[in-house]
């Protein structure tokens, strides 16, 4: 049996990663996988439990009990906290809102990052595509496909404003302050030698999902031709 195709995705909040690589994974035949799913899955937990966020030691304590499971389907990932289905709760505004403060935190980002790698191991799909931040660089350095995903900062609060049915400065706000919080931990930006940038300022969604579904199978190809 081949060695599955692993696929990482990096890019800042707005650039459309999460379902842009969703789409792409589903029409590759892939496993998928939200990496920012155990952040939110934990913030939500931690939130759960009355855990002060701004205490790190006390969130770090909380890994020692987070069962948290997730299953990388084609369609997404389902995740779960212990037996309670978390899937959609991890999207609301509050848990938006205080991420970063977890993710953030070095041993929070050793122990998930370990456990996305468990992730990738085991798929039994021809391939994967693993999204989130810092993928390409920590996650998946060695994986087939890197891919940092990106856009002008204009066109992601606008793409973020039509998903959110809001066209405020708030969300403009929102956007920039995660991309803060988010930098002071991981660069996101700036493709790292080797990963492929797809800017998608000029292209909409599924002209984005068509540019990455060619380079990843323009990519194996090269792959499959080296080996051979």
């Amino acid at each position: 049996m081949s060695t599955p195709i692993v696929v990482a995705v990096d890019g800042p909040a707005g650039s459309g990663k999460s379902s842009v690589s969703r789409a792409a994974a589903t029409r590759l035949g892939y496993d998928f996988l939200d990496t920012g799913a155990a952040y939110r899955a934990l913030t939500w937990l931690s939130l759960e439990r009355g855990i002060d966020l701004d205490d790190s030691a006390a969130v770090v304590a909380e890994l020692a009990d987070f069962p948290y499971r997730t299953e990388a389907r084609p369609e997404g990932s389902h995740v779960r906290v212990g037996e309670t289905d978390v899937t959609s709760a991890i999207r609301e505004p509050r848990i938006s809102a205080v991420v970063s403060q977890i993710a953030r935190v070095p041993e929070v980002r050793v122990a998930l990052n370990e456990a996305f790698r468990r992730i990738i191991a085991g798929t039994t799909a021809p391939g994967i595509v693993i999204e989130g931040r810092d993928i390409t660089t920590v996650v998946a350095p060695d994986a087939q496909v890197r891919i940092l995903l990106t856009a002008d900062e204009t066109v992601r609060i606008a793409r973020r404003s039509a998903e959110l049915a809001s066209a405020d400065a708030d969300t403009a706000r929102q956007l920039r302050e995660r991309d803060r919080k988010d930098a002071q931990v991981v660069d996101f930006l700036t493709a790292a030698e080797g990963v492929t940038t797809i800017d998608s300022t000029e292209l909409d969604f599924e002209q984005t999902v068509a540019a990455v579904i060619e380079h990843v199978r323009r990519t194996a190809e090269a792959s499959t031709a080296h080996k051979n």
